[in-house]
């Protein structure tokens, strides 16, 4: 799974026509993580600010505004809902439902020793094809999303995920660990050095319960990804 998803695990993939902002990669801050380092505050910092315009993005258009004047601007709410065509009660109402949604946006993880582990753990079993040891750090209902040319597929279960890790991973030479819009993630290349796929991870308590992988060549080519290490 790691550079490849297996013939079988795509037979089981399901339909997910209107996948959340959370589960896709809409633009890639992508840096090799070689262990904790300065600049990996920088890194963090974009990737905070990439997760709040994925969540301002994700507003309805009178909440966006509504946050946006007031929170950022001061503007008054009787001001504010006399440009929405509303009361001033529904336009603090809308502004207070942006805010509970901006607040809780998580600030990224993956920067501690804990989630390095995982996703190194995550790896080392994918290439030994060590089935059990990939459903140690599998949660049971584990969601894999995959971005291929075909379209986005819809993997679950931690038996289904892993069984693919398992046959996917055998045909890759080439991959490092890395920081993903600040999760935690892998980069992977060809031999010939071409960026094979990129994967990032959702951890929550000791066990990832979220891989997304991106696979789309044409997409992979766009993005500004490190050289092999």
């Amino acid at each position: 799974m790691v550079g490849r998803i297996s013939l079988d695990v795509l037979r089981s993939r399901r339909a997910h026509p209107a996948a959340s902002y959370q589960d896709r990669l809409p633009e890639l801050v992508v840096t090799l993580d070689d262990g904790p380092a300065p600049e990996e505050d920088a890194v963090l910092a974009d990737s905070v600010g990439l997760a709040l315009l994925v969540v301002l993005d994700s507003l309805r258009p009178s909440e966006r505004l509504a946050f946006v004047l007031h929170d950022l601007f001061a503007v008054p709410f009787e001001e504010i809902g006399t440009i929405l065509g509303k009361s001033t009660a529904a336009a603090k109402m809308l502004a207070s439902r942006a805010r509970r949604k901006v607040r809780a946006t998580e600030r990224p993880a993956g920067l501690g020793p804990e989630q390095r582990q995982i996703v190194q753990a995550f790896l080392t079993a994918s290439r030994d094809g060590d089935f059990e040891a990939l459903l140690r750090v599998l949660d049971p209902e584990v969601r894999l999303s995959v971005d291929t040319p075909a379209g986005e597929i819809v993997v679950l279960g931690a038996t289904k995920v892993a069984a693919g890790a398992q046959l996917g991973a055998s045909g890759v030479k080439l991959g490092h660990a890395a920081f993903v819009n600040g999760r935690p993630g892998l980069v992977c290349w060809n031999e010939d050095g071409s960026p094979l796929s990129v994967l990032a991870f959702t951890i929550t308590d000791g066990r990832i319960t979220h891989v997304t992988i991106l696979t789309d060549p044409a997409k992979l080519a766009l993005a500004d990804l490190p050289a092999p290490a």
